[in-house]
């Protein structure tokens, strides 16, 4: 095999609101229950953003995080792609802001609207422009103050969400072409908007001129999951080069524990392989696979070398897929 150039994590970081919100304190306003919740989700708490912190503090203190597990400098990045559904502003990009924030230099920033495969699509596009040498030293990250979008009097979405962030560094590697290299092996990206009304927010600048607030209809979003999230992982796998018995730890997004469940069986996957993190952060959106991720490392469970796969669906439909060797 000839050499060629993978793009590689070489940082991970990820930083949570100090707000805890537990089932507990949201029975108190919504027509719900502890038990309720943890049977149906497997929530059991959410962190929530307070008055004045912004998505864009999430996503400068992940990558602050990220940057020191890489050994790199802001000086050092010149690409950031902030994967969110819950921008600071219209405009300008959240990724223009987190790059004033950390005082990185000139050069491109830009966000990924994918809602909660965004983080997915934003590490597809970062290893586009690594990969063909368009960028250096770049910074992944999802963020998200999902919270800011639930409308509290429905018990059947309010619960199901957190807020966060998590960052990655991705550098070049230079790898033999063969499924041992390290970086990003495999990808699978898909959409279908026709399934839009699924869920949404019922509102946006050029439409109602308002924020809007989060719609599911969750049966229907749950089915879809379990299905097109693991034609995803089949087809990333294969992409890959790779065997799903290969891969050391899958990485879902974190939307409910039936759904993580639901996709590990329906791929034949042991649930000891799978990294769960939703009874703590709920769904996050775009923030919650780095953030499984970063809590994989954290804990000694994730290790270098070690095989990859993750995947997500979110609203749009959007749904994906990504083997890396880390």
């Amino acid at each position: 095999m000839s050499a060629i150039i993978r793009s590689v994590v070489t940082g991970v970081g990820d930083y949570l609101p100090a707000r805890v919100v537990t089932n507990d304190d949201l029975s108190r306003f919504v027509d719900t229950s502890d038990a309720w919740i943890v049977e149906r989700t497997g929530i059991r708490q959410r962190r929530q953003v307070v008055e004045g912190e912004a998505v864009s503090d999430l996503a400068a203190a992940a990558a602050d995080r990220a940057l020191a597990a890489a050994g790199r400098r802001p000086a050092d990045i010149d690409l950031i792609i902030v994967a969110t559904t819950t921008a600071d502003l219209t405009f300008p990009a959240t990724a223009a802001i987190v790059q004033r924030k950390l005082g990185c230099p000139v050069g491109v920033a830009f966000d990924i609207q994918a809602v909660c495969s965004g983080f997915v699509y934003a590490l597809a596009v970062g290893d586009n422009f690594v990969a063909r040498g368009q960028a250096k030293c770049a910074l992944i990250i999802g963020s998200e103050a999902m919270t800011r979008l639930m409308d509290w009097s429905d018990r059947g979405t309010c619960v199901l969400f957190g807020d966060g962030a998590g960052a990655v560094v991705l550098e070049p590697g230079q790898g033999n072409g063969t499924v041992a290299d390290r970086g990003v092996l495999g990808v699978a990206l898909r959409c279908d908007g026709t399934k839009q009304d699924l869920l949404y927010v019922d509102g946006g600048p050029s439409t109602t001129g308002t924020v809007g607030k989060l719609r599911m209809h969750g049966k229907e979003v749950f089915r879809h999951a379990v299905v097109n999230i693991s034609e995803a992982v089949v087809a990333a796998a294969a992409a890959a080069g790779v065997s799903l018995a290969e891969v050391d730890w899958f990485i879902p997004h974190q939307a409910n524990q039936r759904i993580l469940e639901g996709v590990a069986k329906r791929l034949g996957i042991d649930g000891a392989r799978v990294i769960s993190t939703v009874a703590e952060h709920a769904n996050t959106s775009a923030a919650s696979i780095p953030l499984a991720m970063a809590q994989g490392i954290a804990d000694g469970r994730i290790k270098p070398g070690q095989l990859l796969l993750m995947e997500a669906m979110g609203g749009g439909l959007t749904w994906g897929a990504v083997v890396l060797r880390l």
